[in-house]
C-alpha cells in the first residue's frame, strides 16, 4: 500500500479469493477489517469484489451468507459483480441494500490498537476448513 501511494490514481481491491489464500480462512474477516482501515486512513478508494451476490446474480435468489457479505460494501467506495442471468436484479438488490445499510454504518474510527495484517512473525496456518458454497 505504502508503494501504491507513489502513484495516483491509487486504488485497493479487496479480492477476497486470492486474500484467503495469502493469509489463510481463519484471518480471512481480521485482514479485510484492517484493508478497510489501511485504506480509510490513507484516503484510498476501495472495490469490494469477489463473488459479491454471485447466488443472485446467477439463480436470481441470494444466500442469507452473501446479503450480509455485500453489506459490507458500504464501507467500500465500489462493490464490483459478477455477471450472471439475474444481473440487473442484482444490481437492484445491491443498490437497496447499500442504501438502507448508509443511515446505520458509520466509517472506523482509529482505535489505537495494534493491527496485525503485516505481522510477518505468525504465518497464515495451512486450513483444513472446506467450504461449501
Amino acid at each position: 500500500m505504502m508503494a501504491a501511494l507513489r502513484h495516483h490514481p491509487v486504488g485497493i481491491m479487496v479480492a477476497r479469493g486470492d486474500l484467503a489464500i495469502e493469509v489463510g480462512f481463519e484471518r480471512l474477516a481480521e485482514v479485510q477489517e484492517e484493508i478497510l482501515w489501511l485504506s480509510e486512513a490513507a484516503h484510498i478508494p476501495v472495490i469490494w469484489a469477489t463473488q459479491v451476490l454471485e447466488t443472485l446474480a446467477k439463480t436470481g435468489i441470494p444466500s442469507r451468507a452473501e446479503v450480509t457479505d455485500a453489506a459490507m460494501g458500504v464501507r467500500a467506495e465500489c462493490v464490483m459483480l459478477n455477471k450472471g442471468e439475474h444481473i440487473i436484479e442484482a444490481v437492484h438488490f445491491l443498490d437497496h441494500l447499500l442504501h438502507s445499510m448508509q443511515a446505520d454504518q458509520l466509517k472506523k474510527r482509529s482505535m489505537l490498537r495494534r493491527l496485525a495484517v503485516a505481522d510477518v512473525s505468525q504465518p497464515a496456518p495451512e486450513s483444513t476448513t472446506h467450504f461449501v458454497g
